[in-house]
């Protein structure tokens, strides 16, 4: 019996029991399975990471080579299709953590300009001095009636008089006049053949 896949495998079992996965699959399987889990927490714990702080994190916890942590990197990452969404949010939390903790640092301090000045930034970041939009009343909104029309003056432009019977006197004119048009038929060019005759043949060479 072949092995799983392992993308597969990590996905469905990411935080099954390491007891619970002995009894279902080979214990390489269960080793990697717990490798990337601890990976995957990692990640998720150090978002703004690089890729070589994965690989020696990896290679440290859990004695593998670096061409092995590699490909664990790309099984996490495969796991993660939003970590920089998540990096973002962590980042987003970070900035508040440090925001109110300057604040408690200044207010034991009593420095009251530091303290406005990270209450000022606080309420900038979470935008709690914007009122929030309404929701829009659909059930009010009128649907604006529309006609159509070939009149020009809803544009603002000045109609041509009597517009209609130009145009037919226009049609009528250059389809008299496409009448004398004569057809004639095509004819093969008459070239002689001497005007070619000085014309000299590419060498093979000049092929190479």
């Amino acid at each position: 019996m072949g092995l799983p896949k392992i993308i597969d495998t990590v996905t469905k079992h990411l935080f099954t029991a390491e007891e619970e996965l002995a009894q279902l699959y080979p214990d390489r399987v269960v080793q990697k399975v717990v490798r990337l889990r601890g990976m995957y927490n990692w990640m998720l714990a150090n978002p703004g990471s690089s890729d070589r702080h994965f690989v020696e994190e990896a290679c440290i916890r859990f004695g593998v080579q670096k061409t092995q942590a590699y490909e664990d990197m790309a099984t996490v990452k495969a796991l993660l299709p939003n970590l920089s969404q998540q990096a973002r949010a962590f980042h987003r939390w970070r900035f508040i953590e440090m925001t109110l903790e300057t604040y408690e640092r200044a207010k034991k301090a009593n420095d009251f300009k530091t303290m406005a000045k990270a209450a000022a930034s606080y309420a900038k970041y979470t935008k709690i001095d914007v009122d929030d939009e309404g929701a829009v009343p659909y059930d009010m909104i009128v649907v604006q009636p529309f006609t159509a029309t070939d009149d020009p003056t809803v544009l603002g432009i000045k109609p041509i008089p009597n517009v209609r019977e130009k145009i037919r006197a226009m049609v009528d004119k250059y389809r008299a006049e496409s009448m004398d048009i004569e057809d004639i038929e095509y004819e093969e060019a008459d070239l002689e053949e001497e005007l070619f005759d000085d014309v000299e043949e590419s060498s093979e060479d000049e092929w190479i």
